[in-house]
């Protein structure tokens, strides 16, 4: 077991959390340290409550914070002051897992008042597919007109099940969206054709996949697109500072909740047609299977077979008023009601220790996102359905 962190004392959890550093093993044993005290405390304080199923938060240049709820609705937080965003909504098809999901502001929103969301879309009442549409905020912030489908044809569930979606601009401007695999058809995940299942990588102008992409030359737009494969519902993505390393949050079926380091072209293990074998969705197959493939990419990190977290949003944690925990992976918990905090080596490919915020366990109910603003506080928004709550999040010593 490694020594833990300066400053922080470690009270292990056994068979609860477990650590894989690349051992190639879907049978993961060697429990992670895992320390709930004796740190500096967090702020947590509410800044507007009312939601309903925050699913995700966008920071406008002036301060003011845009939050998407899965029941097609567009929020404009100032302040302490919700107010709803007018826009044509209608055609989401809000179902289950679905509705309106993830989004991200453009950088250069400052000129185009531009902005992105994850949305289902149905035609007379039946769902058609997920798509990512471009967005214009007006100059009063009141309302918002659609300006293009970027991409369109992500594969969709009649249920709702497994339909992502979480967009995340990457180091170099390029658009990652992670998707779900619908829990329905199970050759998605291991199909490079189809959308579901994957990471993304994309021109946000264009929604066309990026020329130095892993599968640029393929004669099929779809695995143009394609950055990484082979996973079963992806939640959360999240850019490591200074690295332009890529990390995702991934729902396993019970259990083997992962937690990815992403590497191009990647094959991360997951195929419910067990080899095309199968044709109904098999979720007693690995998450990460190793045997059926064996180049797949190990998980980083799994919760292993005695605990299902049901991982969503994942943000780095940055800003020396952070302490000890500059530079860690923020990943909330829907299923787990908490955060955890993974701290990572130097070089980003293997976990030291993970950190519960006794501040966040089991006290918020389910929680949905986390985003890092520019000031490194930390917003997290709650999924529970009923007067849901965002929340900034900073070190207590840093005056909040």
């Amino acid at each position: 077991m490694r020594a833990p962190v300066p400053g922080i004392i470690a009270a292990i959890l056994l068979g609860v959390l477990t650590a894989c550093g690349g051992n190639g093993s879907d049978e993961l044993a060697d429990a992670a340290p895992t320390t709930t005290a004796a740190r500096q405390p967090m702020n947590v304080a509410e800044v507007v409550g009312g939601l309903e199923h925050g699913w995700d938060v966008g920071f406008l240049p002036d301060g003011r914070v845009l939050v998407t709820e899965r029941p097609a609705r567009l929020t404009l937080v100032e302040g302490t002051t919700a107010t709803r965003v007018r826009a044509d909504l209608s055609d989401i098809y809000v179902q289950g897992e679905g509705g309106l999901m993830g989004m991200v502001v453009h950088p250069d929103f400052d000129r185009t008042r531009e902005f992105t969301m994850c949305q289902t879309y149905q035609e007379n009442g039946q769902p058609v597919d997920i798509r990512l549409v471009t967005w214009r905020l007006s100059p009063d912030y009141r309302a918002a007109t659609r300006v293009r489908d970027l991409l369109t044809g992500l594969p969709i569930n009649e249920s709702g099940r497994h339909s992502g979606c979480r967009p995340t601009i990457a180091a170099d401007g390029a658009l990652l969206v992670g998707t779900g695999d619908t829990a329905s058809d199970p050759t998605i995940p291991q199909d490079r054709t189809s959308l579901g299942g994957k990471v993304l990588r994309i021109d946000l102008r264009t929604g066309k996949g990026l020329p130095d992409n892993p599968f640029a030359s393929s004669t099929n737009p779809n695995e143009r697109r394609v950055y990484t494969y082979g996973h079963r519902n992806v939640q959360g993505v999240a850019v490591r500072p200074g690295t332009g390393q890529v990390y995702i949050s991934e729902h396993g079926p019970t259990g083997f909740d992962e937690m990815n380091r992403l590497q191009p072209g990647g094959n991360y293990g997951w195929d419910p047609s067990r080899g095309g074998t199968v044709e109904h969705y098999d979720e007693d197959v690995p998450m990460t299977d190793l045997q059926r493939f064996p180049n797949a990419v190990p998980p980083l990190w799994t919760s292993g077979a005695s605990s299902t977290e049901a991982p969503s949003g994942a943000a780095f944690v940055s800003g020396q008023q952070w302490g000890d925990l500059n530079g860690a992976l923020s990943v909330v918990a829907l299923r787990g009601q908490k955060m955890l905090l993974f701290l990572l080596d130097s070089g980003g490919g293997e976990v030291s220790h993970v950190v519960l915020p006794a501040e966040f366990n089991d006290r918020f109910g389910r929680l949905r996102a986390v985003r890092r603003a520019a000031d490194g506080a930390l917003y997290v928004t709650t999924s529970t359905g009923s007067d849901d709550k965002l929340f900034r999040v900073t070190p207590a010593n840093s005056g909040g």
